[in-house]
């Protein structure tokens, strides 16, 4: 019988995972391109992990550093141009990220005993700055789609703590070398690598399902955070609001904080403060109340099947339409409907607490 290594396994389940992203993107590779080529590093080094680690293959390894300075780089650029509000990071920055694989090949040519230590310091300080990325939560992620905002920021922070992981990793190997000449070396990459492969190519999956963009959003600088609200943050606040309700910006299922931002001729994060101060809440808890919202009146005026409705208020999916039904209403979708069929309605009542 033929033994195929688990990491071949491992690797065409992340195949799998690129096509669909592929098919799910259409017309917009542009926007998911980082993570497109993030699952496919996945997937070249769970490759290479199979051919190393199952048939002994060490003439593999010098491609396999290589390749492993190039993924959190990748991985911070394609969080990067989620917590973006213009084009995405400059070819020039781009590029600047290509410098530790060049580093690293060039150290395998002339002087090898250092690459270890190299790659470790570049999981390391692209671990931390994709945790400097995720300390301001969900509303960092400007770019991402609303409804999957929390979604995207879950994975940004798996893929932070996995990263600085295999730094951990990365460590412990080398005391295993130093003390039992790397006796269980090859069960801890093999393990650590499969699964952190598989767990960071779910997450940039999901987060890139969640990639929404504008080409004419401008950057600009974020706003300092202050402790209480002020006037200027009432009147934005108050703008947002008439936004929501004269132009139900929130049916757009594609709507994120740029484009919420746009609108209004405002930095994304001050309109985020803004809104975070004022009513106690991120942004797509906010755009999510008025979705809800307006999915109560239609599950109490139609005769609408849920799973049109969902797309009617603005949701994308319906997991995380009767997650903040659920949340907002304190019942299910078919329990409101029910319960407000023919009685008046409660409407009112919650847009009040929504909006409070």
């Amino acid at each position: 019988m033929i033994s195929i290594p688990l990491p071949f396994v491992v690797s065409l389940f992340l195949i799998t995972i690129l096509v669909q992203m592929i098919r799910r993107a259409e017309g917009q590779l542009r926007e998911s391109r980082f993570f497109l080529l993030l699952i496919g590093a996945y997937a070249l080094q769970s490759v290479l992990i199979g051919i190393r680690w199952g048939y002994d293959t060490r003439a593999i390894m010098p491609a396999q550093a290589v390749l492993a300075t190039v993924i959190p780089p990748l991985a911070w650029l394609s969080f990067r141009s989620l917590a973006a509000e213009g084009n995405g990071p400059s070819w020039l920055l781009i590029s600047a990220q290509f410098l530790p694989a060049c580093l690293v090949t060039l150290l395998l040519i002339v002087w090898p005993d250092p690459v270890g230590p190299v790659i470790t310091l570049v999981f390391l300080g692209y671990g931390a700055a994709l945790v400097w990325m995720a300390r301001l939560g969900p509303d960092s992620l400007v770019a991402s789609r609303l409804d999957g905002a929390v979604r995207s920021y879950r994975s940004l922070q798996v893929t932070a703590f996995a990263i600085l992981g295999s730094a951990v990793t990365d460590v412990v190997i080398s005391y295993d070398f130093a003390s039992t000449g790397g006796r269980y070396s090859a069960s801890i990459i093999a393990a650590v690598n499969m699964i952190s492969l598989l767990v960071l190519g779910a997450a940039a999956s999901v987060t890139s399902a969640n990639t929404a963009s504008d080409p004419s959003e401008t950057a600009d600088e974020p706003a300092e955070v202050a402790l209480i609200a002020t006037e200027e943050d009432s009147r934005i606040a108050a703008n947002v609001d008439s936004l929501m309700r004269s132009r139900e910006l929130y049916r757009d299922v594609d709507l994120n904080l740029a484009k919420i931002a746009r609108r209004l001729h405002l930095p994304a994060r001050q309109v985020s403060n803004a809104i975070n101060r004022i009513h106690g809440m991120s942004v797509s808890q906010y755009v999510n109340n008025f979705r809800v919202m307006a999915a109560c009146l239609l599950l109490e005026s139609t005769d609408d099947p849920v799973t049109r409705i969902v797309f009617d208020a603005g949701f994308q999916t319906k997991s995380n339409f009767n997650r903040e039904f659920l949340r907002v209403t304190g019942q299910s979708p078919t329990a409101w409907r029910q319960m407000h069929r023919q009685p008046p309605s409660n409407v009112a009542r919650l847009e009040r607490k929504a909006a409070s």
